[in-house]
């Protein structure tokens, strides 16, 4: 067993060769923090633990409980699961946490490395 981190996105190495990955999305001006547990059931298969205080997201999630990494690479066949499961509870169009899901299953799946996305934004003027 090891542990990897990365300041927002934990991964977890499990002796079987499975993956633990944990996302803490930071959404940002509505304050809400989610944390994604994705966990590797075998190569393709992700299963998914969302916990939110947003009402959206809490939605997501109950619709979310296991994905297939592979289909949610690409978005150029039409809308991934987990894209479709934001587009249809997240009100609104720049909520962070459907990508923060992406992240977390690619890594669970070992399809991605452990690294923080960041968007900083600012106003001048």
């Amino acid at each position: 067993m090891h542990w990897r981190k990365s300041a927002s996105l934990l991964c977890y190495f499990q002796s079987w060769g499975g993956e633990l990955a944990i996302a803490e999305i930071q959404a940002g001006a509505c304050g809400f923090i989610t944390v994604v547990k994705a966990t590797a059931i075998d190569k393709r298969t992700v299963e998914l633990s969302i916990e939110s205080a947003c009402p959206h997201v809490q939605k997501l999630a109950e619709s979310l409980k296991v994905v297939d990494a592979y289909k949610e690479l690409s978005c150029r066949q039409g809308a991934t699961a987990i894209i479709a499961a934001g587009l249809q509870h997240c009100t609104h169009a720049a909520c962070p946490v459907p990508c923060g899901i992406v992240k977390a299953v690619e890594v669970a799946a070992g399809l991605a490395v452990a690294s923080d996305v960041a968007i900083h934004i600012t106003k001048e003027g």
